[in-house]
């Protein structure tokens, strides 16, 4: 059965700590996932590598953040040879899209020589920013962005950096798995936050 959602009720969703996914970009049918260990990033504790700190000081890519906020979308969505295929459909498109007009979705993204070669995408609620993708054309693309991201979120007083699930990239940055009722506790103060997307 297909799921079709509205912006409001996709920000109700996230309030309780659910999110959709599709089973692949071709699926027209989507789904609440509300995973039983949740990835975080605690921001005090967000940790760069040397070797990235290197690349962001010579200034190899340009940062910028919702100028081309499809072009980010797209960018996750599309196929790799290490991602064959996302789950990142149509709907899911259109919702995000909406919800960027609205000021509750934002892109950091990094450009080299006027291409979009990296970026991410997420959605911000009170003081909780919710990763949702990212994408690397050229090494160290996505990373930059994602500093950049924790950069602006500390600026803005957000509370919470919820990346869904824990990888190896992300465990490099201090990301961390947390139980539900934990994420949840988290999540609600983080909500009653008054942050600002300053970038």
């Amino acid at each position: 059965m297909t799921m079709h959602l509205t912006p409001d009720v996709l920000l109700r969703a996230y309030a309780i700590g659910v999110f959709p996914m599709a089973e692949s970009r071709n699926d027209p049918n989507l789904f609440f996932v509300e995973p039983k260990k949740r990835g975080i990033i605690p921001l005090d504790d967000f940790h760069v590598p040397k070797s990235l700190r290197k690349t962001i000081r010579k200034g190899v890519f340009d940062i910028r953040t919702d100028t081309a906020f499809g072009a980010v979308i797209d960018g996750c969505a599309e196929a790799t040879r290490d991602r064959p295929d996302t789950w990142i459909n149509e709907e899911i498109r259109q919702l995000y899209a909406q919800l960027f007009e609205m000021g509750n979705a934002h892109s950091v993204e990094t450009w080299r020589d006027g291409r979009l070669v990296g970026g991410l995408y997420g959605v911000s609620l009170g003081g909780a920013f919710f990763g949702e993708s990212m994408f690397s054309r050229e090494t160290n693309a996505s990373k930059v962005a994602l500093v950049r991201l924790v950069e602006i979120l500390k600026a803005g007083g957000f509370g919470l950096l919820d990346t869904q699930f824990v990888t190896d990239h992300l465990c490099r940055f201090g990301a961390v798995e947390i139980d539900q009722a934990e994420y949840r506790k988290r999540l609600a103060k983080a909500l009653t936050f008054v942050a600002e997307w300053r970038a």
